[in-house]
């Protein structure tokens, strides 16, 4: 690829990466910050037969999902960017990976350090009464946990159907089933849908790290 050709698309995917992280991150956290404030925990408020938005915190991943003690799981979380944005720099220099690769794992890394803001810093801003109080900032160090023990904010919630399981059945007859029960966030969507779009369209490309691979040109 011809050295300024190359530099000007490096240039572009850079600034389409932080853009994209940026942005989803202001959005994630906006939308967090409003529904704390404004919800008790608990509190469910329904938009759309199918759409609710259900104020839940998690001391785990995405969709709820617990795993190892919560200081574990926020330096993990750390680790993981840091290495998703070494990653995507060594991409934006070499320039030879699709666009829409780098915009799905910006999306993982958006989503990712996302859910890092709450982890640790949640617990020092924040209180967190019973319901139906409704939380609020507090001065630092007064909050309900300390430094990177915060609680994930939780609130897109779709009940897609729900039906109860006829009595013949075994094991489960007569019991509810609701689908889609988890309650998540605007980052782990942006996990989540930017992980799909890595297996679905762009799994020969995770191996591309920006220096050896030459035969792989970008679409």
């Amino acid at each position: 690829m011809n050295t300024s050709i190359q530099a000007s698309r490096s240039r572009n995917l850079g600034i389409l990466a932080a853009v994209i992280i940026f942005a989803l991150i202001i959005i994630d956290q906006l939308v967090k910050i409003w529904v704390k404030t404004s919800f008790y925990l608990g509190e469910d408020i329904q938009i759309l037969p199918f759409f609710h938005l259900r104020f839940i915190q998690n001391n785990g991943m995405a969709f709820g999902i617990e795993l190892g003690s919560k200081l574990f799981l926020t330096l993990f979380r750390i680790g993981l960017v840091g290495l998703l944005v070494w990653y995507i720099c060594r991409l934006v220099k070499a320039a030879k990976v699709p666009a829409g690769f780098i915009v799905a794992v910006a999306m993982v890394t958006a989503g990712a350090f996302g859910n890092i803001i709450d982890c640790v810093f949640y617990g020092e801003i924040f209180n967190d009464p019973y319901p139906p109080a409704i939380a609020q900032f507090v001065p630092w160090g007064h909050g309900y946990g300390g430094l990177m023990h915060g609680y994930v904010v939780d609130m897109l919630y779709f009940p897609l159907f729900a039906f109860y399981w006829p009595e013949w059945i075994p094991f489960v007859g007569g019991q509810y089933f609701s689908f889609f029960d988890p309650v998540f966030n605007i980052a782990d969507a942006a996990i989540t849908v930017g992980m799909c779009l890595i297996i679905l369209f762009y799994t020969k490309y995770l191996g591309e790290v920006g220096d050896k691979d030459e035969k792989v040109q970008a679409k």
